[in-house]
């Protein structure tokens, strides 16, 4: 069955107090519009229009990466009625059209297939949920062979229909042939001046097409976002979503409420995470690795027995198997750890590959380097890579030796087995076997005084 799919998208968001569209706010790392149009597309729609308004500019440049999208300007918010008929000239009328929100993050594919299969069938199809409270919901009123009859906001509700716990979550299927026609006939005759979607109910009614409603299981999963607090409590509740699959997976979590997953993040056996820890992107935990507490992980591969201790950032890099990071270590874009090496305490790498039993122990930078195997790095080395122009390269043989406090000036060459002693800055090659220094004369001033303050 193809379908439709109208993304509203223009509501300002007052309530947020930001200047940046309501949609645009992040819930697991991704705005809460780009939640939806994932949600979308796997549907596999004839057409996606997202009907834009407030910052619609902006909303459009960051939803750039989404192909396929159609958009459609809603100058001035007349309510959901009139934010479809935007959308209205962009879709194929004869096919289902289905209407989501952008500020709806959560709301699952299969939850909405449903719905569609409703409507394939002609009807008008509602999604619905029975909160815990529906105070404040526009109530689903019924007949007796279970027809939605129509919807009845609370003010507007008796004593009897409030009592109703089903309620409206704003989201339905349209069947096309009739779609041009309802939207036609929408009428601002109200108190808010305003077209609203939920009429299209009465309108069913009216000609006899059946009305039938879909119920949500989970709440949660259509909860719309109009404050922050509601987008802090949605982000927790996929969090603990989140949390409890990668413990189904095998994963052991030293506190399921205190990880952050925004991305998606791939687990083997015997995992461990320890508290505090965010994974951003897309991040592989091979089987044995251990992440210590307070890591940041971004778009990386780690391999099986790999350690990460505390307060590591990793970014764009590729762990190697039992290779140690940490703790405080900087790992930027292009590092690869091989085998068994290690980065240790406050060493910052970037475009390096690190051989096999290497290591930097501590107060290293090593960036654009080629570092062979079995080579140490001693503490305080730098490659001098960047002259304030042009990036270098620095090349290390295996089983090199650098003394600690060592300026290594690329592009340069590091033999095979070659030793630089500590505090030598190095600009030429080092041949391997050989012991290269490169410091000042050290000298005594003899009978010299420290001045003294008058």
């Amino acid at each position: 069955m193809t379908c439709n799919i109208i993304i509203l998208a223009a509501g300002k968001g007052s309530r947020m107090y930001s200047d940046t569209p309501k949609v645009l706010h992040k819930l697991a790392g991704k705005p809460m519009l780009g939640h939806v149009i994932d949600t979308a597309q796997a549907l596999s729609p004839q057409q996606v229009v997202v009907v834009y308004g407030h910052g619609g500019d902006q909303v459009q440049r960051e939803m750039a990466v989404y192909e396929g999208l159609d958009w459609a300007e809603q100058a001035e918010q007349l309510g959901t009625g009139h934010a479809v008929q935007q959308a209205l000239p962009k879709i194929v009328p004869a096919d289902v059209s289905l209407v989501l929100y952008g500020d709806v993050p959560l709301i699952k594919a299969q939850t909405l297939q449903a719905l569609l299969d409703q409507a394939a069938s002609g009807a008008l199809a509602v999604l619905s949920v029975e909160p815990e409270s529906p105070a404040g919901y526009g109530r689903i009123v019924k007949d007796s062979s279970g027809v939605v009859t129509a919807i009845v906001e609370e003010k507007d509700a008796s004593d009897a229909q409030k009592a109703i716990r089903e309620v409206n979550t704003g989201v339905m299927a349209i069947p096309g042939a009739h779609i041009e026609q309802w939207l036609g006939q929408l009428s601002n005759d109200n108190a808010q001046g305003e077209y609203y979607l939920t009429d299209l109910v009465a309108m069913a009614s009216e000609q006899g097409v059946g009305v039938t409603s879909v119920v949500c299981a989970d709440e949660n999963e259509v909860a719309g976002v109009n404050n922050k607090v509601q987008l802090a409590a949605l982000e927790r509740h996929y969090q603990r979503q989140t949390a409890q699959d990668l413990l189904l997976a095998g994963a052991t979590l030293a506190d399921p409420n205190r990880i952050d997953v925004r991305g998606q993040l791939q687990v083997g056996r015997d995992v461990s995470i320890d508290v505090g820890c965010v994974f951003e992107g897309n991040v592989t935990l091979a089987d044995g690795v251990r992440i210590g507490p307070y890591c940041q992980i971004r778009d990386s591969d780690i391999a099986s027995g790999a350690q990460i201790e505390a307060y590591s950032s990793i970014d764009r890099a590729s762990i190697g198997q039992a290779a140690t990071v940490g703790p405080y270590a900087r790992l930027r874009e292009g590092t690869v750890l091989a085998e068994n090496s290690k980065v240790g305490n406050f060493v910052e790498t970037k475009k390096t590959h690190l051989g096999k039993g290497s290591k930097a122990n501590h107060l290293s930078y090593i960036g654009d380097a080629e570092v062979g195997e079995a080579v140490n790095i001693g503490a305080g080395t730098i490659t001098c890579n960047y002259d304030g122009v042009n990036k270098f390269k620095t090349t290390i043989g295996d089983r090199a030796f650098i003394g600690s406090n060592s300026s290594l000036v690329a592009p340069i060459d590091i033999g095979e087995g070659a030793t630089v002693g500590a505090g030598s800055t190095v600009s030429k090659e080092a041949p391997e076997q050989q012991l290269t220094i490169g410091r000042a004369k050290q000298v005594t001033i003899r009978n010299w005084k420290r001045p003294e303050k008058k």
